[in-house]
Parts: structure tokens; sequence; C-alpha cells
């Protein structure tokens, strides 16, 4: 039904507005006593092969719901309900700050892709630690925290640990993102001793808690051998408990989509099938180099059931999806677990 009748309607409106409009429906019908019943019923797929041990952490089955999709934590209970394992909001600032200036979503229909810029817009970790305390589902929540806009990279450390601070009785597991290509130089924290100075702050932090949570990186996809080196290097001697690979990216090389459309569409981070082998390669390198020393959690470019095994073969235990889902669909996320369970039973 999606992509015949829903599909069409959406992508006929601004991406942006279709997002929102998409939001505003989920709230409105998946709480409907009977029809949110049904829709829990008919999206639910459970298998004793699907569950995962990660990172100390027990996924009921290892297809999670990326960070950007639900922001500010408003729909936990209702994504929950469409069979996702884990549900990783943000990404989240110390202040609220409505991000870019529109438009800053765009679809690349032909290449299956998303450019966005839309730069951390967000109500601010407060206020989502408020809808956090209300929430009823019981499935596994990442925090991926930022820093804000005008929080110059030499004071970032404090943003981290400003959200840390806040989100930590509420969520699962952290996720620090310092690679967004929407925010300015915040790929710079990426370098080798701004990162270790970053992740030591926070990893010393959140031990100090009496339940330290696990902390998780996340990388952009267009980091050099060198680069991912270095980042294998940090993450083994911090002790921090794994990768998210990967973020969006900055190349437009060998997209479908006409030069002149995606110049006039301009900056902003690429997602969907186009990232999806550099993603891939990225887990691939980082398991090989680090001999599987740390988990990986793959993401970008996930539309099949093959995409998913391609990642968790490259050496990834979990996976995430985004776009695949708004151009598949919700079903996006039963059929992946259906295949996988098949895959984990070979």
């Amino acid at each position: 039904m999606y992509k015949s009748l829903l599909k069409p309607i959406l992508f006929r409106q601004n991406p942006e507005k279709a997002h929102d409009f998409t939001f505003s429906w989920i709230k409105r019908t998946f709480n409907l006593p009977l029809l949110g019943a049904a829709i829990h019923y008919n999206f639910k797929f459970d298998d004793p092969s699907l569950v995962q041990e990660v990172f100390g952490l027990t996924f009921k089955n290892p297809v999670g719901l990326a960070a950007g999709f639900d922001k500010d934590a408003k729909l936990i209970d209702e994504m929950a309900s469409l069979g996702f394992g884990f549900i990783e909001i943000g990404t989240l600032t110390p202040k609220p700050q409505i991000g870019n200036p529109q438009p800053r979503l765009f679809r690349l229909p032909q290449d299956q892709g998303l450019i966005n810029r839309m730069g951390f817009n967000n109500g601010g970790v407060l206020a989502a630690v408020e809808r956090l305390k209300n929430r009823k589902s019981t499935v596994i929540i990442g925090g991926n925290i930022g820093k804000n806009k005008d929080t110059p990279n030499e004071e970032a450390v404090g943003d981290y640990l400003f959200c840390l601070e806040a989100l930590h009785p509420y969520v699962d597991y952290f996720v620090l993102n310092v690679s967004s290509p929407n925010t300015p130089n915040l790929r710079e924290l990426q370098e080798k001793e701004p990162l270790k100075k970053l992740l030591t702050a926070v990893k010393e932090a959140n031990d100090a808690k009496a339940t330290p949570k696990p902390i998780l990186l996340k990388i952009a996809p267009d980091l050099t051998e060198g680069q991912l080196d270095d980042i294998v290097d940090i993450v083994l001697e911090t002790g921090i408990s794994g990768i998210i690979a990967t973020n969006t990216t900055l190349d437009r090389g060998n997209l479908v989509t006409s030069e002149q459309e995606v110049s006039e569409i301009g900056a902003g981070g690429l997602s969907g099938k186009p990232v999806k082998d550099k993603s891939t390669g990225v887990i691939r390198y980082l398991a090989k180099k680090s001999q599987n020393s740390f988990p990986i959690i793959g993401v970008g470019g996930v539309f099949t059931v093959k995409d998913a095994i391609e990642k968790l073969e490259a050496g990834a235990s979990l996976v995430q999806v985004y776009t695949g889902m708004i151009y598949e669909g919700p079903s996006l996320v039963k059929r992946l677990n259906k295949g996988l369970a098949r895959f984990y039973r070979v």
C-alpha cells in the first residue's frame, strides 16, 4: 500500500513537509486503540535467531532506526510498533536550534537517495528528556548527541558532556556525532587529537556513573585509510564500545541524477543507495584493521535483505535504516528481519 498509494502522495510534496505530515499522521493514527493494535500485529516479527547481544545490551532484532528520523523522541512508542530492534534519537544538542535555512532536504529518486543539510535542528536535549520520561515501550534507545552550531570546537566537549548528563538515565547507549557535514567545522573533531580529547572526557564522565552506558562514535564515509587507522587506535585506546559506520557522504560521484540538478541542490550530506558501497567498505576496513575488536553498527543504503547481509558479512553486528524506509516504506523492517532470520539460521 505504501508504494502504490502513500509514497506517490508524499513524493509530490516538499520533502520536509512530507516528513512533518508523516509525523503528525503517525501520531494520530498509531494511537487509535484498534488501529494501533492492528499495526503492531501486522509489523511484528519475532524469532529467537534475531536476538543479538552487543556491547552488553540484548537487542530483540538487529534492525534499528537511524538517527535523524525522530530527532526529538516524539515517536518512540509509535516507531517501536513497526518492529525495530532499537531506535536512535537525535542528533540532540544542549540548546534548541532551528537548523539551516529551508529548503534543506532533497530527494534524488533516480538514485534512491536524499541530500540533507538540516544542521542539527532539534528542540534541545532537555525537551527530549521530558518525552523519554513518559515513553511506554521498552525498545532499546540510543541517544545521538552533538554540539550547538555556535559552540566553538575548542568548547565542544562541554556540549557533549551536558547532553550525556541530561540523557543518561533515559537512554541505553550514546552516540557521539562528529561526522555531520552540516554543522560548520564539526568534522574537524574527527581528527586524532581533538577526537581523543572528546572521547576521553565523555568516557570518564560516563564511567563515573553508577551504571555506565555504551559509548559509540559515528563517523563519516569520506575518511581516508589513514584517518580510519587513527579511529581504530583511538577506539582501542579510549575503550569506547564501538562505531557507527557511516554518516552521510559529501561525494557526488556516479549519480544518475543530472549534474545540473545536483549542483542546484547544493551542499549537504548524501544518504541512501549512493552511499551503500562506501559505507560497507568502511565497515569492512574497520573490522579487518581492528581484527573485530569492537562492534560496528552499519548504516547507509540498506534497502534490501541483501544490503543488510552485506554489512553484516563485512563486520557489522547490527544495521540501521532511514532513507531506505522513505523509499521502501515501513514494511521494510519486517522484510529485513524475516530475511535475516533465514540468514542467521544457515
